[in-house]
Formats: structure tokens, sequence, C-alpha cells
């Protein structure tokens, strides 16, 4: 479902905000993609759903589905986005939801780099369940 990526710079010297930059994308595309894929939903409401999942308050939540699953270096990377500096912080998010936010990004951001798209793809699956199946039903 996604890219391979090749970086010609060790990701171990890439910054927290540098990893959720490249996650952020991943992620929205993975949210993306599966609304399209599963549901007939007319453009508006793509957005809407989206939003579910895409904001700091829904990625917020899905830290917490996925964290119990982590590995130590997952962990590490998503403590690292979450302690990262930002200057700015969502409207609609508390600075708690926003930091979780940029370390769930940071995680698949690094996740991605790594080539590691089968792990990003069950983690989404979780995400996925626990956040936009359980609030249809």
């Amino acid at each position: 479902m996604l890219f391979t990526s090749e970086s010609q710079i060790d990701i171990h010297e890439q910054s927290p905000i540098a990893l959720a930059f490249v996650g952020d994308g991943v992620f929205e595309m993975l949210v993306r993609a599966r609304l399209v894929e599963r549901t007939r939903l007319v453009p508006n409401q793509l957005h809407s759903h989206a939003v579910r999942l895409v904001s700091a308050k829904g990625q917020a939540k899905a830290v917490e589905l996925v964290l119990p699953m982590l590995t130590e270096k997952e962990s590490d990377v998503l403590r690292r986005g979450k302690n990262s500096t930002k200057a700015t912080v969502a409207k609609h998010a508390t600075p708690q939801e926003y930091r979780a936010s940029t370390g769930l990004e940071a995680l698949f951001g690094w996740l991605y780099l790594q080539n590691e798209n089968d792990r990003i793809e069950e983690l989404f699956d979780v995400i996925w369940q626990g956040i936009y199946i359980n609030n249809e039903e």
C-alpha cells in the first residue's frame, strides 16, 4: 500500500519533528485510502470522517490504543516525538493531545523511513478498529 523509502541520511540523525513531518503525510494517506476503500461517503463526508482520525484529538486516542503494542524502540520514538518542542498548538486540542499526536506522527514517519510497512498497517488496523469502526456502531 505504501511506497518504499531509501533514506540517504541515518534515520537516527533525524529530529522527531522531521519524522513527524513524514508521519503526518503517511497517516493522512492511510486514513484517506481506508475511507475510500471501505465507505461510500461523498467528499464533504469523507473530510469530516477523516478529521476523526487525523485531528490531534483522534491521534491522541490512537496513541492510547497502540501504546501497549509498541516495542521498546517504537516507544522511544513516540516519547521523543511527544517531548519535541513546537511553537504552535492545535486550536481544538489540549497541549497533551497535541504532543501525543506529534509522537504518533513521529512513530509513523520513523516506521515508514525504515520500510516497516507491515508494522504500519498492523498499528493502523488497530487504530481504525478502535476509533473509526467502534464509533460507527
